[in-house]
C-alpha cells in the first residue's frame, strides 16, 4: 500500500545488466497496489533508495500493472550508481507518483528524437508508442550493437559517441539535421547545458513553436541524474502574463528543473 498519497514503497525484484552503463531494475510487490501510470511515454518517477533521503528521477520503461521497470544509468559514483551496480535484489526503495511532460500533437506527421543514453528508456517507449515516421539519433557509450536492441525493430536510428567521458556534443549533432518537411515534433533530453544551446536554436534558427518541441536537461556536469519535476505549461503561461521573452521563461524553467 501507499507510504503516502504520492509515494509507494516497491521491492527490487529483478536486476539486468543490459549494457556497461546501463542497468535494468524490475520493482514489484504490493507497495505498487495503488501506482497509476500517467500514460505518457517520457514519464519519469522519483526513486529514493536505501542509504538516500532525497529522490532522484528515472523514467519508467516499463508499467505492466503489477511490475515498475526502471533503466538506470550508472556511472563512476554516487549512490544510486553504488547501489544499483550491486546487489540490490530484494532492497525496498521508495517510489514518486510519475510525471511526463510528452506532447505530441494529434496533426504532427513526423517525429524526432536526440538524446543521450540518460534518454534512451524514453526513447524506445516513445518509438513504441507512435504511430509518424520517427527519426532517431542516440548518443551513447557503449557499443550499439549492445544497445540496439533497446529500441523497437525498424527505429531509423543514427548512434553518435560522446566527445569524451561525462561530456556530450549533442547540440552540435542538432544543427547538422536535415528537417523533414510539414509539421511535426521535437523531443530531446540530456546534458542540461546541450538543451539550452539546442533550445535557443529551434527558437532562433529553427523559429520552432514551443508547442513543437520538448527539450528537457535530465542531467549536468559530470554528475548523471535525472531533473526534478516541472510543469512547463503554468511557467510558460505565467511568464508570457509577466512580459518575459521564450529565452527568459526557458532560463527559468531549466534553473527550476536543476533546484534541489
Amino acid at each position: 500500500m501507499s507510504t503516502r498519497a504520492e509515494q509507494h514503497t516497491a521491492e527490487v525484484v529483478r536486476r539486468e545488466q543490459l549494457s556497461p552503463h546501463l542497468v535494468r531494475l524490475v520493482l514489484g510487490g504490493p507497495g505498487l497496489t495503488g501506482f497509476t501510470s500517467t500514460g505518457i511515454p517520457d514519464e519519469w518517477v522519483g526513486l529514493v533508495v536505501p542509504g538516500q533521503f532525497q529522490s532522484r528521477y528515472y523514467t519508467v520503461r516499463s508499467w505492466t500493472g503489477s511490475e515498475l521497470t526502471l533503466d538506470v544509468v550508472v556511472h563512476e559514483t554516487g549512490l544510486v550508481t553504488e547501489w544499483a551496480a550491486g546487489g540490490c535484489v530484494g532492497d525496498t526503495v521508495t517510489v514518486t507518483e510519475p510525471k511526463g511532460s510528452f506532447a505530441m500533437p494529434d496533426d504532427a506527421s513526423w517525429l524526432l528524437l536526440v538524446g543521450d543514453l540518460t534518454a534512451l528508456p524514453a526513447m524506445a517507449r516513445i518509438c513504441e508508442s507512435v504511430t509518424v515516421p520517427t527519426r532517431v539519433w542516440a548518443e551513447v557509450p557503449d557499443d550499439p550493437a549492445v544497445l540496439g536492441g533497446h529500441l523497437p525493430d525498424g527505429s531509423a536510428t543514427t548512434w553518435l559517441t560522446p566527445p569524451a567521458p561525462g561530456a556530450s556534443a549533442l547540440a552540435a549533432a542538432v544543427e547538422q539535421i536535415e528537417w523533414p518537411e510539414g509539421e511535426g515534433y521535437f523531443w530531446m533530453a540530456g546534458e542540461s547545458a546541450q538543451m539550452r544551446a539546442v533550445r535557443k536554436h529551434l527558437m532562433r534558427v529553427r523559429g520552432l513553436p514551443h508547442h513543437a518541441y520538448d527539450v528537457m536537461g535530465y542531467w549536468r556536469g559530470n554528475a548523471v541524474r535525472q531533473p526534478r519535476a516541472v510543469d512547463p505549461g503554468p511557467l510558460y503561461r505565467a511568464g508570457k502574463a509577466a512580459g518575459r521573452t521564450d529565452d527568459e521563461i526557458w532560463a527559468a524553467y531549466d534553473a527550476a528543473r536543476e533546484d534541489r
